[in-house]
């Protein structure tokens, strides 16, 4: 007797955002100091020209009086001058470069041309990423079918699926190709991004006095639900600068990020960026998937051998932290707080040795459709292409080509039925298909392969 379904609970219905870094109401808070803030804001004003101070406290993402002293001492300095403003206060003044300020500003570029939201501590990244961690993820059977709801696939495939996307650890997907390794990858993915909660974070982050840039909007999904001080006018705008409370402006609020490398991964790539002209730098692509899902497909065919860039990640899938390297050699530890997939259609045993396959935590393999699968996968193209099911269609490929020899593969059914597809177009007669059109299709798709 089959055991008794487990009844979903309430607290399993949704991942909640970890909390969120709140505004910083001093210098100290904010992890800055007054002359690194300075530093900014002459570079921004240089630039961008001269600028409002609400809307250089918004441009910076801090609170106003954050930066009120910074002004007032560059101001004393004869760097910076009023150009004027209204009866609201400081927050309206127009601030320009002096000569002075020009020249100073100058400098300034030379050593780093950084100019855009103010950088959090490392020391407050590497926090927040461990309070919205991957691992333990709510995922439970009923959810985890939705972004898998398009796949054919067997039931204990699915439920290997579940408990690798709650332990946060590595995966490696493994089989022959045209099998589904990539689909079954992204609708992974997919899961995250759509039912693992909203993460945080920064535009940048500061280590050692190096400024290195993280948000990525090529790359992370913002989640716009608007928070309590939600809203695009000038006065939310103000209440957002001025109010205690509110989210710290210098994080971003994504979706759990899911970056998919393929054969141009290089281990350059695992490396900070430096961007010897402005002086600062950009983190590498696997760092920008931490809190989310980082998969490298096709593993086993990059530029780079499988032996040196396996080696790069035996540290960080060991400890669940990485090192990036400044310029001047030194390094800062950071999270390494991602579940890392490895899909490959190459024999696992001629890529990996055994002291890598222990730090992979799940091995999933996923092997050549049988008939059931197979027609199951063929019936969902067809209604997905708005075409007639066959089973004479299947029939004839099985005896032409899969009782013959020919390995059948899950995209054999798309390949196929969209080659039946054109050729219905091409000679301008409905979509319908029949065991004479899946010969002419497989004609030219496969026989070249028998």
């Amino acid at each position: 007797m089959p055991a008794p379904a487990r009844p979903v609970m309430a607290d399993w219905d949704a991942n909640p955002a970890p909390e969120a870094p709140t505004t910083p109401e001093t210098l100290k808070e904010a992890g800055l100091s007054a002359a690194f803030v300075a530093d900014m804001i002459m570079r921004t004003i240089y630039f961008r020209g001269p600028q409002v101070g609400r809307d250089l406290a918004k441009f910076l993402c801090l609170p106003f009086k954050i930066i009120r002293e910074p002004l007032q001492f560059l101001k004393s300095e004869k760097c910076i001058q009023v150009d004027g403003g209204d009866l609201v206060g400081e927050v309206s003044y127009r601030y320009s470069l002096t000569d002075l300020g020009r020249g100073r500003a100058n400098e300034l570029v030379k050593q780093c041309a950084y100019v855009g939201p103010a950088p959090v501590p490392l020391e407050d990244y590497v926090e927040q990423c461990y309070r919205q961690t991957v691992t333990g993820l709510n995922c439970y059977p009923e959810v985890l079918k939705s972004p898998f709801r398009h796949l054919v696939i067997r039931e204990e495939l699915f439920n290997a699926i579940g408990p690798a996307i709650i332990s946060g650890r590595s995966v490696f997907i493994y089989g022959p190709p045209g099998n589904g390794k990539t689909a079954i990858a992204r609708s992974i993915g997919e899961y995250m991004n759509s039912v693992g909660g909203s993460i945080y974070v920064p535009h940048a982050f500061v280590a050692d006095g190096n400024i290195v840039t993280l948000y990525d909007p090529s790359l992370h999904a913002v989640d716009d639900a608007p928070d309590e001080f939600g809203g695009d006018d000038s006065d939310a705008t103000v209440r957002r600068l001025l109010s205690d409370g509110a989210v710290d402006e210098r994080w971003v609020k994504i979706r759990r990020p899911v970056i998919v490398v393929g054969g141009e991964l290089t281990l350059d790539m695992l490396d900070l960026r430096f961007n010897r002209e402005a002086n600062f730098y950009q983190a590498p692509i696997h760092f920008k998937a931490n809190g989310g899902v980082f998969l490298i497909d096709d593993f086993g065919r990059q530029i780079v051998s499988p032996k040196d860039l396996l080696n790069r990640w035996i540290l960080p899938l060991e400890d669940r932290h990485d090192f990036l390297t400044v310029a001047t050699g030194k390094k800062f530890q950071v999270p390494f707080e991602q579940l890392i997939i490895f899909s490959t259609n190459l024999d696992p045993k001629a890529l990996v040795d055994d002291a890598f396959l222990r730090r992979i935590r799940h091995k999933v393999g996923i092997q050549a459709p049988q008939r059931d699968v197979y027609e199951k996968i063929f019936a969902a193209v067809c209604k997905r292409l708005d075409m007639n099911f066959n089973v004479e269609a299947v029939d004839y490929l099985y005896e032409r080509y899969y009782n013959r020899g020919r390995v059948p593969r899950a995209s054999d059914c798309r390949d196929l039925l969209e080659t039946v597809q054109s050729i219905c177009r091409y000679r301008r007669q409905p979509v319908h298909l029949t065991k004479d059109l899946i010969a002419e299709a497989a004609g030219s798709f496969i026989a070249e392969f028998t």
